[in-house]
């Protein structure tokens, strides 16, 4: 049997003065990830070293390259994006460290574009500094829906072993939650977390709960009425397309009774309200997977982490799921691509008195009828 290819994993540093490269460094000590995938880095060998040094890390041999197509296996892959006079400074955000991020995003994403690596993971960023006149977007989230979405809807998705939570809006001001709240809009991350579920978590009939927008669900319009102008009307819809949706559950006992462990996943309807109790349960945890777009993009789910930067304190373990998560979606996805493939010609059952005749006669592209 042919042996199966490993899984390139691209993974971008970051914010440079943040702790990305401490948790990608303490990620790739562990020589047993190097059995399922090739780690390829977008970043800099010189600014490894410096927070190797720094945080007092074991030495972890980084093969330079210059392009992904170059990544050895069995070996921790790094190409220099940048250049070696970027300045460092460690819990600093700053216009350097902005830039220095994106370079690594742009280089990354374009080699995912065109099959050179496989999955992307990236170590957070700080989403103020690293605007510019080629990233004018709230997140990784957004720019990756406008750069490699090709007009599909990306849905952010926190997920672990206990939990998955889908946002309908994602980086928007609370004050402009409400007015971007609509019908449609709901029925549209439905729809895409639904399918996600199949198809890059392998959950057959997955159950998903809708959490209302107002507390106590909107207590029958005393406390707001987006419950049932918009989110049970949204409800509703996507039920007629056999998606199992169920609420709108007010957000503070859905939690705090433990109900979300009767579903495969939670629609929120705005940032905090899904990701403050999915952090609280699953911190070290957690990974922020892009969803609905054609390539697979994960993520930790903490920030730069600025107060303990190159102090060698911050936590891997994120990082790590980040990168199992990237490796078993993609999986998922190929394994359900394959066996939903339909390859044969539509088979018609034709009446001839009252003995059915399979014909195979006629071509087409359609379903199999079988």
């Amino acid at each position: 049997m042919e042996k199966e290819k490993k899984i390139k994993v691209g993974i971008t540093h970051g914010d440079i003065n943040g702790i990305g490269y401490e948790v990608i460094l303490k990620t790739l000590e562990d020589n047993r990830l190097l059995e399922l995938c090739t780690p390829v880095i977008y970043g800099s060998a010189k600014i490894a070293a410096f927070y190797r040094k720094a945080a007092n890390m074991p030495v972890v041999p980084l093969n330079q390259i210059a392009s992904a197509s170059e990544a050895r296996d069995g070996a921790n892959n790094i190409i220099n994006v940048i250049g070696e006079d970027v300045k460092v400074e460690p819990g600093q955000s700053t216009e350097a460290a902005g830039q220095s991020a994106f370079i690594a995003l742009e280089r990354a994403v374009n080699d995912l574009r065109h099959n050179e690596i496989d999955v992307l993971v990236t170590a957070p960023i700080n989403k103020r500094n690293i605007q510019s006149a080629t990233f004018t977007f709230p997140g990784h989230t957004e720019y990756l829906e406008s750069s490699i979405g090709d007009g599909a809807k990306a849905l952010m998705i926190l997920c672990n072993d206990i939990m998955r939570v889908a946002l309908v809006t994602t980086h928007c001001p609370l004050n402009q939650v409400a007015a971007n709240i609509t019908t449609d809009g709901i029925v549209e991350k439905l729809t895409v977390f639904n399918r996600s579920l199949i198809r890059d978590f392998g959950i057959v009939a997955p159950r998903i709960a809708v959490l209302s927008l107002n507390p106590h669900a909107g207590d029958s319009g005393l406390l707001g009425t987006e419950e049932n102008d918009i989110i049970i009307p949204a409800i509703q819809q996507a039920r007629e397309s056999k998606i199992l949706c169920f609420g709108p559950y007010a957000a503070d006992g859905f939690f705090g009774s433990g109900n979300f462990k009767k579903f495969d996943g939670v629609l929120a309807m705005y940032h905090d309200q899904g990701l403050a109790p999915f952090k609280t349960v699953a911190m070290d945890s957690g990974v922020n997977f892009t969803a609905g777009l054609p390539f697979v993009r994960t993520s930790p789910d903490h920030g730069t982490g600025y107060d303990i930067s190159s102090k060698g304190e911050a936590n891997e373990e994120s990082m790590r799921q980040a990168i199992y998560a990237a490796i078993d979606i993609s999986r998922n996805r190929r394994q359900y691509d394959e066996m939903t493939r339909r390859p044969l010609r539509r088979k018609y059952f034709d009446k001839s008195g009252d003995k059915e005749v399979l014909d195979l006669t006629k071509d087409t592209d359609a379903d199999n009828d079988l």
